[in-house]
């Protein structure tokens, strides 16, 4: 009908591992091919989550292993509510996107915000990780710049800074795939060796842990929610595929290799080291023994693999915010660089890696990951103004997201508070 309001369309399109809508061609399809956009979907879930998901088990217990299994399936399905609303509308490239698609500027700007603070924090989080890695490595090195003392941790921060930067500057999908690879490679050789030195270096796996600790339910949800907070960047994956019929199969491999690798190294660490286990495991590890060198220095290469693939949608937002036609490559140099500098800069002045992942999962992650593309769904389809299974299963969704966000991110505040 002539005139109808594009919001008053409603979208329906099958939920199906590679269905997708036939109506209208994608416009600036990508070339990045399946294998590399699962190497890329692998690198942005799998990363520095690994080696802190021993403490979120410790944190809740055994039971709460089984809130992983609900929390990976629940953003396995938000990220296939992104690919649907990707769907209905064939021009949109972004997250914001999607906001804008759903709820006009307001949206746009909220899921804007979320995403960019999310990933900046992330990206931060990559920096001091390294940091406290090289420092439990080389404790009683120090630095000294044109007469400024510098102690070790953040000597070694603006060390890796200027190793990840050029890679910052990469803004081929296709190129970072290869990047991505190391990064998935990094996690396997992590686990491998964290299993090597609970068998063959003396530690063993005699921790038999608690069933359930209900005081830590909340931070064990944020962590393992911290793990899966990828979706930022699958509309960035999704428009540089190829044949982009194959993103849902993507999802699944990458959310099915990913939470195997997650429980099993959360059950790995638990059962060595129990509730003295650390935010990041490998600073329990022995750095005498050589299976745990290679753990950690193994750890130092998941940031440099991470790090241009966290930060190229805040670089596109501001790209598009600031659109400059003098000179494009240089003003994406210089954006790009700027934003490394200030995540150096954070991570020197908040060096809490443990505390800042948790508010991350708890405040930032749920919304990003599970409120937004559940609430976008919602409007971008208009399953909202009819009762139905789905319906109710996506408010449900909503909801449950809405109360762990607050009580988590409580919780969160509460223990960075505590520990100043």
């Amino acid at each position: 009908m002539v005139g109808k309001k594009q919001e008053d369309c409603c979208v329906t399109i099958p939920l199906l591992l590679g269905s997708r809508s036939d109506v209208g061609t994608k416009a600036n399809i990508g070339t990045a091919s399946f294998i590399s956009t699962c190497f890329n979907g692998l690198n942005a879930l799998s990363g520095i989550g690994i080696l802190s998901i021993p403490y979120a088990l410790a944190t809740g217990g055994w039971f709460s292993l089984i809130l992983l299994f609900v929390i990976a399936s629940t953003t396995f399905y938000t990220g296939l509510l992104i690919q649907r609303c990707m769907d209905a509308d064939l021009t949109i490239r972004s997250y914001p996107d999607i906001g804008d698609r759903a709820f006009g500027k307001t949206g746009r700007t909220i899921v804007s915000i979320t995403m960019n603070i999310e990933l900046y924090l992330v990206a931060t989080g990559f920096l001091i990780l390294e940091g406290d890695n090289l420092n439990n490595l080389f404790p009683d090195m120090e630095f000294d710049i044109y007469g400024y003392h510098i102690g070790a941790k953040s000597g070694f921060i603006v060390l890796v800074t200027i190793v990840i930067l050029p890679t910052s500057w990469l803004n081929s999908m296709s190129i970072l795939s290869y990047i991505s690879a190391s990064g998935v490679l990094a996690s396997l050789i992590i686990i491998g060796s964290v299993l090597w030195v609970g068998a063959f270096d003396g530690i063993g796996f005699q921790e038999k842990g608690t069933l359930v600790s209900w005081n830590g339910i909340p931070s064990a949800i944020s962590l393992y929610t911290f793990c899966y907070c990828a979706h930022p960047i699958f509309p960035t994956l999704y428009t540089s595929m190829r044949n982009q019929r194959q993103f849902s199969k993507v999802l699944f491999l990458c959310f099915a290799f990913c939470t195997i690798t997650y429980s099993l190294m959360a059950v790995i660490g638990y059962l060595m080291f129990g509730s003295m286990v650390d935010s990041q495991i490998t600073l329990n590890l022995p750095t005498h023994n050589i299976s745990s060198r290679v753990a950690i220095c193994t750890t130092l290469v998941t940031p440099i693999a991470k790090y241009a693939l966290m930060l190229t949608p805040i670089v596109n937002t501001i790209e598009a915010r600031f659109q400059s036609s003098y000179n494009k490559r240089m003003h994406s140099f210089l954006i790009r660089t700027v934003l490394m500098i200030s995540t150096v800069v954070v991570a020197l002045c908040l060096p809490f890696f443990g505390y800042l992942m948790s508010l991350v999962g708890a405040l930032l992650s749920f919304t990003a990951s599970i409120t937004i593309p559940c609430l976008c769904y919602l409007r971008i389809s208009g399953i909202y103004r009819r009762i139905g299974i789905e319906m109710v299963i996506v408010w449900f969704v909503v909801l449950t997201g809405a109360v762990v966000t607050v009580v988590g991110t409580y919780v969160s505040l509460v223990d960075i508070i505590s520990h100043l």
